[in-house]
């Protein structure tokens, strides 16, 4: 598949990438349906990604004669010739072409007529009308079939448990190859290399069938047909009408009504709640301003409010140019000593250094000279899966966070 078909995929108005939204939020579907997709920088690398592991699996999974081979190794060439792929992209896409390679050798071991499709179709119209999906890799044997998906961003982690993508997906693959194999097993993966994270959920045939009937079923027919109930919550993330949606705003306004038991001081209760309230008001206020500012930049008037010029930083044009004059310069006399312009030669940090020289081999190189400091103690929900600290006292006894950002 060529990167512009990769960039090209055709999105279903009902399509697993969109699934938590118009399963959790029916209306929303419809809502957005006329609201163009934004492309962004971080799609363009995602797709560069898919792309290149694509190649690569093709090149050791399949049979390759002579031609194919020329093929692959030549669209490989081209591929690094985009600006996009760099020594990070490299080494994560191998590292899911390993896993990949070793999820096929066990399925290979179960059945030795197990299959291996890359960048399948997927169709799971049986419970979502004009419903299909992508699905990265699928791997079928008898007893287990599984999908593996490749996220190739690092901004938010994305775990395969009771993720309705994956399930609509194996749901697609389980009516298309079902018949052919005696799949009683639904393993569905989420490699994530960038985030050193694997997770995979394991599901029984059956009960991936009642979860598509009970939950999919009527929230699909429910979205297709613009109806159902609009209920705000975190699916809203990627929505594309966040920060107009009228739901969300009465929910947020709502959670402004907070009345206090005590108006003089909160109690650790109260601060609890208003700790998730916060939040929830932080993340609605930044989607209305990033949309309020697109509508100025476009010249529409948000009353009230007008786009103005940002304090900006004075830099140098010429550095070369800089560097020589003050190489040259005389003051009182006396030349500038080097130090009092030029800074002295520092080591890249980790994460550059793994891009540009590659992450094992780093680790190879310095990895007994590389430490993991603890983190600076956060405040999160109870729900996030981090161990909870004793104390910030006892857990931390030595620890300096002075100068932690």
């Amino acid at each position: 598949m060529s990167q512009q078909a990769h960039a090209e995929r055709a999105h279903a108005l009902l399509g697993a990438s969109k699934a938590e939204q118009w399963i959790n939020c029916p209306p929303s579907a419809r809502l957005q349906e006329s609201v163009p997709d934004k492309r962004s920088s971080y799609a363009d690398e995602g797709t560069t990604a898919h792309e290149l592991s694509e190649i690569k699996l093709r090149r050791r999974l399949f049979p390759c004669d002579s031609k194919e081979r020329k093929k692959l190794d030549a669209a490989l060439e081209y591929l690094k010739q985009n600006p996009l792929y760099d020594a990070e992209m490299e080494n994560a896409v191998q590292e899911y072409v390993e896993i990949v390679e070793e999820r096929f050798m066990a399925a290979k071991a179960r059945s030795t007529d197990a299959i291996v499709l890359l960048e399948e179709r997927l169709d799971f119209s049986e419970w979502v009308p004009n419903g299909f999906g992508t699905g990265d890799v699928v791997l079928i044997a008898d007893g287990v079939m599984e999908i593996v998906d490749l996220k190739y961003g690092k901004g938010v982690p994305v775990s395969a448990i009771g993720n309705p993508q994956m399930r609509l997906y194996a749901l697609g693959a389980l009516d298309g190859f079902g018949f052919l194999y005696d799949i009683r097993e639904v393993h569905m993966t989420i490699v994530q290399p960038r985030l050193d994270s694997v997770s995979t959920n394991i599901m029984q045939v059956d009960e991936l069938l009642d979860w598509a009937e009970t939950v999919v079923r009527p929230a699909a027919a429910l979205a297709d047909a613009g109806e159902g109930e609009f209920k705000p919550g975190d699916h809203c993330r990627w929505c594309k009408v966040k920060a107009t949606c009228r739901a969300r705003a009465d929910e947020n306004m709502q959670a402004l009504q907070y009345e206090f038991q005590d108006p003089a001081l909160l109690s650790l209760d109260e601060i609890g709640s208003i700790l998730y309230v916060a939040e929830k008001l932080a993340s609605w206020a930044k989607d209305i301003g990033d949309y309020a500012f697109e509508q100025a930049k476009a010249g529409k008037r948000i009353p009230s409010w007008k786009l103005v010029e940002g304090r900006s930083n004075r830099a140098i044009t010429d550095k070369d140019a800089a560097w020589n004059v003050l190489e040259d310069a005389k003051i009182n006399g006396e030349k500038l000593d080097k130090d009092k312009f030029l800074k002295p030669q520092e080591l890249l940090g980790i994460g550059e250094l793994e891009k540009r020289i590659g992450k094992k081999e780093l680790g190879k190189l310095i990895g007994d000279l590389i430490v993991k400091p603890a983190g600076k103690p956060t405040l999160v929900p109870e729900t996030d899966p981090r161990a909870e600290l004793n104390s910030v006292d006892a857990d931390f006894a030595g620890e300096d966070f002075s100068d932690a950002v």
